[in-house]
């Protein structure tokens, strides 16, 4: 089997994530493999969720499609690396679209956010939370 062959039948095999807004006008498949499943309580999450922690999963921007009838979502670029994805129509948030090619997507715009692999598995600025705010990770 040549090597295209190889990545096609892997990319068939592969896990297909599906999510999408409040309002079903922007929605996408995430294939593959989640990366970098965690919670992050820096202030800059805070205020592009509304919550006092996110929890995020992380994957290659070639493997995210935009598939609803709103296309991609609109973008806002709060830092010089990374802009914050959210849907023009209901301002659902989606996470961050990075300028490394990582499309970073909150949990809860997923179909099945309660998937096991998708379970956070660190948590950043751990300091930017209250500390009555306790956030519970699984063990690398």
């Amino acid at each position: 089997m040549s090597k295209a062959g190889v990545n096609k039948a892997s990319a068939a095999k592969a896990k297909v994530y599906s999510g999408g807004c409040l309002c079903g006008a922007v929605r996408f498949e995430a294939i593959g493999l989640a990366g970098k499943p965690h919670t992050c309580s820096c202030r800059m999450c805070q205020r592009h969720t509304g919550a006092l922690t996110a929890a995020w999963v992380e994957f290659p921007s070639e493997r995210v499609t935009w598939t609803g009838p709103g296309g991609a979502p609109a973008v806002y670029r709060p830092s010089d690396y990374s802009s914050r994805a959210f849907c023009p129509a209901c301002g659902s948030s989606f996470g961050a679209v990075d300028d490394a090619p990582v499309v970073a997507l909150l949990l809860g715009v997923f179909d099945k956010p309660g998937a096991t692999e998708l379970m956070p598995t660190g948590h950043s600025f751990k300091g930017g939370r209250p500390k009555w705010w306790h956030v519970e990770a699984k063990a690398d």
